[in-house]
C-alpha cells in the first residue's frame, strides 16, 4: 500500500506543509499497525517447553537356570592283546626244547656207538674185547644253539640264541652197567622283533644217565631236573615294561639200541620214548604303559624217536683213533599240552595258549671224534632239528678224559 504525499497545487504553502506532516504521521501509524499485525501469535505468547519424557527403568532380565550338563560317557577299559606276551610264550617253548636237548645228549653219552665200542673193546681195532678199559671218565662241553620259530596264529615268530657249557662224570659200576651225572648251564636270548619284545633265559639243568649193555643190546635211561629265571622286556610306546619270574623243567628219556658191527663200521638202530614237563611262574610287569599281569603256565610233551646211527673209525697209529658218524631220527610228538595263560590289564582279561612243535619232524646230526691218547679224546657234534614251524642247529665241542 502506498501513501500519497504530494499536495494539491491549489493550496498554499502553509497549508501544504501541514498536510504533508499529517500524511507522514498517518503513514508511520499505518506501517506500525501492519508490522504488529504481521507478528505471529507464537511470538506474542511463547508456548512453554514440553517436559522431557522420563526414560523408563528397564526391568531386570531373568537369568535362565542352567540346564544340567550330561555326564561324560566313560571310556572303555583297555583290553590286552594276545601278541603282547609273545616273548613269554617263546621262552616257555625254549625251556621245554632245552630240556629235550639235554636229555638226548645224556642219552647219547650212554649209547653213542663209538663210546659203546670203547666200553666193550677199549683198545679198538683188533684188541681183545675182554680187556678191561678205564673205569671212570669225565667230560666237559661248550655248545651253541641257534633256532627260529615261524609265525603261527597270534604268534609273530622269534629268533633264539643259546650258549652253554656242560660238565659231567661217569663210572662203570660193574661190567656192562654204567652211570653218569652232569650239569648244564646255559643262557638264551629270545628276540621277537615284530612284537618289539625280547627275553633272556638263564637255565641250570642237573642230569643223570645209566646204561646196561647185554650182548649187542643197550638200554639207557636219562633223567633231568632244571630251574632258572626269565627276564622279559616289552616296548609299550611309552617306555619298557619288564618282568622277572622263575621256571622249572623235568624230563625222562628211555632208549633201546642194537649195536651191529662189521670190521670198523657199525650200524646202530635206535628207538626211544621221551617225556618233558615244564612250568613258568606268574608275573606282574613293571614300568611302561598298560603293564600286564600274567598267570603261570605249564607245558607237557611226549614223543617217540626212531632212527639209526652209522659210523666208521680209522686207527691212525697205536693210540690215535678217528671216528666219524651220522644219525637220523623220525620224531612223532604224539602228545603236546599247553595250559591257558590268563593275561590281565586292569579289569579286562584274555587267555593265550602256548606254542608247540609240529607233530612230525626229523632230527639229524653228525659227529667227529679223535682219540688223541688212549685215555683222552676230542669230539665235535652237530645236531639239527627240523619241524614245519621250527628249525634248530646246535654245535658242541667236547673233551673226555678216562682213567
Amino acid at each position: 500500500m502506498r501513501c500519497t504525499l504530494r499536495p494539491s497545487r491549489a493550496r498554499g504553502t502553509g497549508a501544504a506543509r501541514k498536510e504533508r506532516i499529517r500524511a507522514t504521521v498517518l503513514c508511520v501509524a499505518l506501517a506500525l499497525s501492519l508490522a504488529v499485525a504481521a507478528t505471529p501469535a507464537s511470538a506474542q505468547s511463547p508456548s512453554p517447553s514440553p517436559s522431557p519424557t522420563p526414560t523408563p527403568t528397564p526391568s531386570p532380565t531373568p537369568t535362565p537356570s542352567p540346564s544340567p550338563s550330561p555326564s561324560p560317557t566313560p571310556l572303555p577299559s583297555p583290553t590286552p592283546i594276545k601278541t603282547e606276551i609273545n616273548s613269554d610264550i617263546s621262552t616257555g617253548s625254549t625251556v621245554i626244547n632245552l630240556g629235550s636237548s639235554f636229555l638226548e645228549r645224556l642219552g647219547n653219552q650212554a649209547t653213542n656207538g663209538f663210546t659203546r665200542g670203547l666200553r666193550t673193546n677199549p683198545g679198538g681195532g683188533g684188541a681183545s674185547e675182554s680187556a678191561e678199559g678205564p673205569r671212570y671218565r669225565t667230560w666237559g662241553e661248550l655248545y651253541g644253539i641257534t633256532s627260529a620259530t615261524g609265525p603261527q596264529a597270534d604268534y609273530f615268530g622269534d629268533k633264539r640264541r643259546t650258549a652253554g657249557g656242560v660238565a659231567g662224570f661217569g663210572a662203570r659200576i660193574v661190567p656192562g652197567v654204567n652211570v653218569g651225572f652232569s650239569v648244564d648251564q646255559s643262557r638264551t636270548s629270545v628276540d621277537v622283533p615284530l612284537a618289539l619284545q625280547s627275553a633272556t633265559l638263564d637255565l641250570t639243568q642237573l642230569g643223570v644217565n645209566a646204561s646196561i649193555d647185554k650182548g649187542p643190546w643197550t638200554w639207557a635211561i636219562a633223567l633231568v631236573h632244571g630251574f632258572g629265571n626269565i627276564g622279559s622286556s616289552r616296548d609299550t610306546g611309552g617306555g619298557f615294561a619288564s618282568a622277572r619270574y622263575g621256571v622249572q623243567i623235568d624230563g625222562a628219556l628211555s632208549e633201546l639200541d642194537y649195536y651191529w658191527t662189521k670190521d670198523q663200521s657199525r650200524i646202530v638202530p635206535k628207538v626211544g620214548l621221551e617225556y618233558v614237563h615244564a612250568s613258568t611262574g606268574a608275573f606282574q610287569e613293571m614300568g611302561g604303559l598298560d603293564a600286564l599281569t600274567v598267570s603261570g603256565a605249564t607245558m607237557e610233551r611226549s614223543r617217540l624217536l626212531a632212527g639209526a646211527e652209522i659210523g666208521h673209525y680209522w686207527i691212525l697209529d697205536h693210540q690215535q683213533i678217528l671216528d666219524l658218524s651220522a644219525y637220523g631220527k623220525f620224531v612223532d610228538n604224539f602228545s603236546q599240552q599247553f595250559s591257558s595263560v590268563l593275561v590281565s590289564l586292569g579289569p579286562e582279561s584274555i587267555t593265550v595258549t602256548g606254542i608247540g612243535e609240529s607233530q612230525y619232524g626229523a632230527d639229524a646230526g653228525a659227529s667227529a671224534s679223535l682219540s688223541i691218547t688212549s685215555t683222552a679224546r676230542l669230539y665235535f657234534n652237530y645236531d639239527g632239528k627240523f619241524r614245519s614251524n621250527l628249525q634248530s642247529h646246535q654245535g658242541t665241542l667236547g673233551l673226555e678224559i678216562r682213567w
